[in-house]
């Protein structure tokens, strides 16, 4: 799993367009190996980025779930604390 992606569901607030588009070029960049493609390839990149970030959109609308919605900046804490332990910091 690419370490860039982060979880999108469950949040408050909601996640915003511009958060789903980056985690889908993300994803993109990692299956398809290249993090800026070639003229040649840029019509196919972009069609792949956009259609991930229709699927990923329709997959958040219609996930549900009881747990309680998680926290933007106590999630970004946890993280940081485990990038701490994990590095050193």
């Amino acid at each position: 799993m690419c370490r860039n992606i982060k979880v999108l569901f469950n949040f408050d607030p909601p996640v915003t367009e511009e958060e789903i588009r980056a985690a889908s070029l993300q994803f993109v960049r990692k299956i398809s190996g290249y993090n800026k493609p070639s003229k040649g390839n840029e019509a196919a990149f972009d069609t792949a980025v956009e259609e991930v970030a229709a699927a990923s959109a329709r997959l958040l609308a219609a996930l549900e779930t009881n747990a309680p919605m998680r926290n933007r900046e106590e999630e970004a804490a946890k993280a940081k604390a485990r990038a701490a332990a994990r590095f050193g910091d």
